[in-house]
């Protein structure tokens, strides 16, 4: 008959709490010396030349105010397009990054060697940014909508393959063991035992990414991928900042209101 152990003493419990507090303490100064580093490196430590620069930005305040709305009439077909833009980019995205997600997590890997394919293939998608990608696309495909819902799918694939892997690795892993236990193909265990659990976590990921995108898309168009983007740096351009103030306005408008659907949206698929 087996002796259980005697419990460990209060000084070997107060030993151990004071080592794990002071590996802390080394690691959060770590970081903190990183940080502060990183921040005189480039110059954010500089107050003279922060300070400097204050007159310019004040200028620049002075000059966009009031903001022109007179060309209001004409950004709404632009606005539609970057909201499309964002919408069909988000969906290409979880099209492409489910079965990636899925060969990505070794819960669900058929073979280690697709494994590794569909984890290099997302870090590569996830390190080339959506502006790269859409000046490559607006020379493949030409101006308009089309390159920067290509570049912001892809992109996308990227994070949200990554998202979708991380929800399936983690799922209890006894639905899977029954599934298989009872005869279950590979698409039936998928279908029944692993979507179904990382289905919320996927509703969160992709409306989260919505949100992202639409934000990404105005950008995108400062590369000529169309949308409200290409409005704004055509103003500036021209150094009309009253009315790049204005697109800015009109932006933060539409960014509140995709924000506050994509809360109702993660509200109901709760």
């Amino acid at each position: 008959m087996s002796v259980a152990s005697p419990p460990a003493s209060l000084d070997a419990v107060l030993e151990a709490q004071k080592r794990a507090w002071t590996r802390n303490l080394l690691q959060g100064a770590l970081l903190v010396a990183v940080a502060v580093a990183s921040a005189w490196y480039t110059g954010l430590l500089d107050l003279r030349r922060l300070g400097d620069g204050l007159p310019a930005l004040w200028q620049l305040a002075t000059e966009m105010v009031p903001p022109d709305l007179s060309g209001a009439a004409g950004w709404w077909r632009p606005l539609l397009d970057t909201l499309a833009m964002s919408v069909a980019g988000t969906a290409l995205a979880v099209v492409l990054s489910v079965p990636l997600g899925l060969l990505a997590a070794r819960t669900t890997a058929p073979h280690p060697a697709l494994y590794h394919l569909a984890r290099f293939a997302l870090n590569a998608l996830r390190s080339v940014p959506e502006l790269i990608m859409g000046i490559v696309f607006v020379a493949a495909v030409g101006f308009g909508a089309l390159p920067g819902v290509l570049a912001l799918g892809l992109h996308s694939v990227g994070m949200v393959g990554k998202f979708f892997a991380e929800a399936v690795e983690h799922v209890d892993e006894a639905p899977l063991e029954a599934a298989r236990a009872a005869g279950a193909s590979p698409f039936q265990v998928v279908t029944h035992a692993v979507l179904p659990q990382v289905f919320p976590q996927m509703a969160d990921v992709t409306v989260y990414r919505w949100e992202y995108n639409f934000r990404a898309s105005t950008v995108l168009g400062t590369v000529g991928a169309g949308g409200i983007g290409f409005e704004l740096i055509s103003a500036l351009r021209i150094m009309n900042y009253q009315e790049v103030l204005a697109i800015m306005l009109v932006v933060l408008l539409t960014v509140t209101l995709v924000d506050a659907a994509g809360a109702r949206m993660r509200r109901r698929l709760k």
